[in-house]
């Protein structure tokens, strides 16, 4: 693990009382897992898969192995989604509509930001914070923004009636708590994005959340939002995890509506930023996200769905107004009590360890441990 911690130090404070689903490495391979009353379980005879396992739920814990209490597991935690698509929700925040247009006026060019945002801010940062999107005030607060030159594509998205939804990660491409992170190695202009993730089932119900980054490259989506693709799916650029918290009388979707996520960045020189993201100043429901990401789709495995973060990291580093942006090196860490903490070390892409483990070699494994044949046979 290339972040010195133990599972514990991950866990939520409740982790006794809840109910969560991940993934670990045992010796023959990725293995869902199921924690009940603090005791991990096992679940790959039961469900081969995490995407199987949800699909099953309400499960009972009796069912898979027991291996002992979490906080004693001594396996590797993997990133607790396999074969739900990976999807994200941008400019879901008044303040994040900003930055996002402040690096579209800026070309990506971090040093010409700070007059940018004092501009914006004074035009549109109380008025866009006001409006319900797709309203009939956020369409006139548009016409008076175009009036006024002010407009762009991420506004579009920020108040207009439909959301931005993109795909984040490729199936089985996710890194878990305790991995490194992957920034390109050509960026210079980039930052974590602490956010609260939802897991979707096939039916289209929301199950459960754990934490999410998505990492972005802001010189990259700053020179063109044609680049969204190039600034958001890289080698080891999408971490989740510790687990899949699921909904229950003792954690529902309400604590998801009013989580506060925090963030802080240990650097190697010593540099430290702390930073918060509260739910409850989201633009969209977080439900209403998961509807407008199904659409005119469906995802028979599911889908985990990023809900956007209020941060924005307009701490300078180093030189003065030019911003944030990572150092190989930086601990980023995201918390909630009720979810844990995900905590990943930044490296560049190229130097972070290669995605090899697809879907083909995910079957050919569960097909030479016989869970393929059992599920079906079940």
């Amino acid at each position: 693990m290339p972040v010195d911690m133990s599972l514990s130090d991950c866990l939520p404070a409740d982790w006794r009382d809840g109910l969560f689903i991940g993934r670990v490495l045992r010796a023959e391979g990725p293995s869902p897992l199921l924690v009940a009353q603090g005791i991990a379980y096992d679940m790959s005879q039961v469900a081969p898969t995490v995407a199987q396992l949800i699909e099953m739920l309400p499960v009972s814990p009796d069912a898979g192995e027991a291996l002992g209490a979490l906080d004693a597991l001594d396996l590797p935690l993997l990133s607790p989604v396999d074969l739900q698509c990976v999807k994200a929700c941008g400019v879901t925040f008044a303040l994040s509509a900003i930055e996002r247009v402040i690096e579209e006026r800026a070309r990506g060019d971090s040093g010409a930001a700070a007059a940018i945002r004092e501009r914006l801010e004074e035009r549109v940062g109380g008025s866009i914070r006001a409006v319900v999107p797709g309203s009939s005030e956020a369409a006139a607060l548009k016409a008076a923004l175009i009036e006024d030159g002010l407009w762009s594509q991420y506004l579009e998205v920020a108040i207009g009636p439909d959301a931005e939804v993109f795909t984040k990660a490729p199936v089985l491409a996710t890194v878990g708590a305790g991995a490194d992170i992957g920034i390109r190695s050509d960026s210079t202009w980039n930052n974590p994005e602490p956010e609260i993730v939802l897991i979707v089932d096939a039916g289209s119900t929301a199950v459960g959340a754990t934490l999410g980054n998505d990492v972005n490259l802001r010189d990259f989506e700053g020179r063109s939002a044609l680049l969204l693709g190039k600034a958001k799916d890289n080698n080891a650029s999408c971490a989740l995890g510790p687990l899949i918290r699921l909904f229950d009388d003792g954690f529902t979707i309400e604590d998801v509506r009013n989580a506060e996520v925090g963030l802080s960045i240990d650097g190697p020189e010593g540099y430290r930023l702390d930073g918060r993201s509260s739910m409850n100043q989201i633009s969209r429901d977080p439900l209403e996200l998961v509807r407008q990401t199904l659409s005119e789709h469906q995802y028979p495995d599911g889908f985990a769905l990023f809900l956007g973060t209020l941060f924005a990291p307009v701490q300078d580093r180093e030189d003065p107004g030019r911003g944030f942006t990572h150092k190989v090196g930086d601990i980023v860490t995201i918390a909630t009590p009720r979810l844990g903490r995900l905590v990943n070390r930044v490296v560049t892409s190229k130097d972070a360890a290669p995605w090899t483990w697809g879907l083909s070699a995910l079957m050919t494994n569960l097909s030479q441990r016989g869970l393929l044949a059992k599920r079906d046979a079940a």
